[in-house]
């Protein structure tokens, strides 16, 4: 079974459209572990206009369980990663202006100061994924540098799946989990992903973790939070 891992980003951006804390990002993060999602994901950015690093930091005190936290690695997010320790950190090539992450590392210009990154990460206890697009050479650069996992950028896929036009895109994926999993890469996956078009996608063997966060919190607000990390766990549960 592929595990979820839940974004909260879109639970922060409500929240920050007001002064009074609601909806609160922690009782979220408690409901979608109460209902089986198996972590939770953040993404800081630097105009802090979703999570915030006090919201960082809350949930580190309360989480006994995965804790993902993605972002580009500058000095600020660093500083956070090394103070809360997360189980996994997804280093991702966000300009600090970008509205949605939109691309994979292009490890061939960015991997020689990456890697003394993902070396002291590792170092302090913390699993390594790079966020990757489908690219077979760049999966064996994340490799070279050092990366334990990768986070496979779905966006193409879902735009492919809209547009009834899937099965190439999704070979392409096919080939590039495989790959990664021959050289000893773990693969998640996350961006776009939602209930039409998990299920397919998850037909790729070995993904080890979803994150999902703009639908999942979109089918929220129509079923409920509990509900609706229900419904996407009762596809992944299935594959």
């Amino acid at each position: 079974m592929t595990n979820l891992s839940v974004n909260l980003n879109k639970v922060a951006l409500l929240r920050n459209s007001r002064s009074f804390g609601i909806p609160n990002v922690i009782k979220a993060a408690s409901t979608c572990i109460q209902a089986g999602a198996h972590g939770i994901t953040v993404h800081p950015r630097p105009d802090e206009r979703h999570i915030k690093p006090e919201d960082i930091y809350e949930l580190a005190k309360m989480l006994t369980f995965e804790f993902n936290i993605e972002g580009n690695p500058s000095l600020q997010f660093l500083e956070i990663i090394r103070e809360v320790k997360p189980t996994q950190c997804t280093l991702v090539p966000d300009a600090p202006e970008a509205f949605t992450s939109d691309h994979g590392w292009d490890l061939a210009t960015n991997g020689f100061w990456l890697k003394p990154i993902i070396q002291e990460l590792k170092e302090i206890g913390i699993r390594v994924s790079l966020f990757i697009d489908p690219d077979l050479t760049e999966i064996e650069r994340a490799k070279e540098i050092g990366a334990d996992r990768i986070e496979l950028y779905t966006e193409p896929y879902a735009t492919a799946f809209r547009n009834n036009d899937v099965e190439l895109v999704l070979h392409q994926y096919k080939q590039a989990a495989k790959k990664a999993q021959e050289i000893g890469l773990g693969v998640n996956a996350g961006h776009d992903l939602n209930l039409q078009n998990l299920e397919k996608f998850c037909s790729i063997p070995n993904i080890i973790e979803v994150s999902i966060g703009h639908a999942l919190i979109s089918d929220a607000l129509e079923m409920g939070m509990f509900n609706a990390v229900k419904k996407y766990l009762s596809i992944l549960t299935h594959n």
